[in-house]
């Protein structure tokens, strides 16, 4: 699955499979789609077609995972920090480790409470896990500029592979000007891994935008370009 986030102004341009289309929407944009199976031509131009392909098991998630994702000594930290909070706001218990334990506790998490209490649960965790007083001098210190949406598109490839896998800034044209304001995800983790949109936007989406907007002053909107099937 691929995904795209713009970091946008209040006049921003929105994205599209064929690239980047002036049109009305939220200050940040972001695209999922699910994994591309094969590239087709068709004359000058290429069309993707795409698969989303569940795992058989949990042992064959934790293989892809290795395969894919070398996590580091922070990267498991955060990984472990997240899901460990979830589970003492939630009450679910898991026995795995690893990227594995995270996936789990959302998934028990998504069968467990309602849409509405998923997304309340992953802001409370969110908002527990940085101090007010950073997020507040960071909101103060970097308003909405292009600075701040290119320094912000950066951090996020730089800080947040570990969650949703390996990305890279990428331009887009923003109130007739070029920046540096895409994160361009080739292939989301979590989305790859849960293999489910649902999960995704309850327990990611919808949080996540309420955060940054709220914390950063940063507006943010994450669309999936494509459901899977399941």
């Amino acid at each position: 699955m691929e995904a795209k986030v713009v970091l946008q102004s209040r006049t921003p341009t929105g994205t599209s499979s064929q690239g980047v289309n002036k049109q009305r929407c939220s200050p940040v944009r972001a695209v999922l789609a699910r994994p591309a199976e094969s590239i087709v031509g068709s004359g000058t131009k290429e069309r993707l077609r795409l698969k989303l392909k569940p795992a058989d098991s949990k042992r064959e998630v934790a293989q892809d995972s290795s395969s894919f994702h070398n996590d580091n000594w922070f990267d498991l930290w955060a990984i472990n920090y997240l899901s460990q909070s979830l589970q003492a706001a939630t009450g679910v218990k898991s026995m795995l480790s690893g990227y594995e334990s995270l996936v789990e506790t959302t998934a028990m998490m998504s069968k467990k409470f309602n849409t509405k209490t998923q997304q309340e649960l992953v802001m409370q965790v969110l908002d527990t896990a940085i101090p007010k007083l950073i997020l507040n001098m960071i909101k103060t210190l970097l308003p909405q500029s292009q600075f701040t949406r290119e320094y912000f598109a950066a951090f996020t490839t730089m800080f947040f592979a570990w969650l949703i896998g390996p990305s890279e800034v990428r331009e887009s044209e923003l109130n007739g000007r070029r920046e540096k304001n895409v994160v361009y995800v080739k292939k989301c983790r979590f989305l790859e891994q849960s293999n489910c949109v649902g999960m995704c936007i309850n327990l990611c989406k919808m949080p996540s935008q309420a955060f940054i907007k709220d914390s950063l002053g940063m507006p943010l909107n994450m669309v999936p370009r494509k459901k899977c099937k399941y």
